[in-house]
């Protein structure tokens, strides 16, 4: 039985950051799914009650920190990593 390659520091990274990723999309949209269901196909009374104006109060903020947590996460994902070693500029050969 041969064993798989050790994975580097930017392989588990970059695997880290998608399943961070997927999982916060899945909860934005699962969230919005939701509230777009409770407003839409469930009968309410004439006033909204109590706990559900609560309910909404406190999804928003959520919402609006998890897209912002998500949009962060992806757009500076690239920011921190630079190539360790610089490029060596070539040599033309010997000189008289």
């Amino acid at each position: 039985m041969q064993l798989r390659p050790r994975l580097t520091n930017e392989e588990i990274k970059a695997r880290l950051v998608l399943v961070v990723g997927v999982g916060l999309t899945i909860v934005f949209v699962l969230s919005i799914g939701f509230m777009l269901y409770g407003l839409q196909f469930v009968t309410q009374p004439r006033t909204m009650s109590e706990a559900d104006g609560e309910a909404y109060s406190v999804l928003s903020p959520l919402l609006m920190s998890l897209s912002g947590g998500l949009l962060a996460l992806l757009s500076a994902n690239g920011l921190r990593d630079k190539p360790k070693d610089p490029p060596t500029p070539p040599t033309s050969g010997p000189t008289p």
